[in-house]
């Protein structure tokens, strides 16, 4: 693998998890097209990418500061778990299921961040 980010555990799983949202909203109705489909998609995405541009600096704030934003991102992903669990896109066990992988996710993010040892 050529580049940092590839080696990382955060980035394997983000990634891994942006399919699972990525063929999970193929069920979603076609009106939500643009709205809670391209939603869901986007924030699980930017997971994956700010974590790549994060690790390609050089400095551990600015690697931080793309953590905390793919931080976020991870925690836009739940909410619009909830969204599509109480329109009834999803049942109780889809719901379950994402939400402890996109929780064990964020926890390996909030330990990432830690361990760069710089204020915010």
């Amino acid at each position: 693998m050529a580049f940092k980010f590839e080696n990382l555990r955060i980035w394997q799983l983000s990634l891994e998890l942006s399919g699972e949202i990525s063929d999970m909203v193929k069920l979603f109705p076609k009106d939500e097209l643009f709205i809670l489909t391209s939603q869901i998609k986007r924030a699980a995405d930017s997971v994956v990418l700010n974590i790549a541009e994060g690790c390609t600096l050089q400095s551990k704030v600015e690697f931080r500061r793309f953590l905390v934003i793919a931080n976020r991102s991870a925690l836009e992903v739940i909410a619009c778990f909830y969204l599509s669990r109480r329109r009834g896109f999803i049942d109780e066990i889809i719901f379950k299921e994402k939400y402890d992988k996109y929780e064990k996710l964020i926890a390996m993010i909030q330990a990432l961040i830690k361990t760069l040892g710089v204020d915010s």
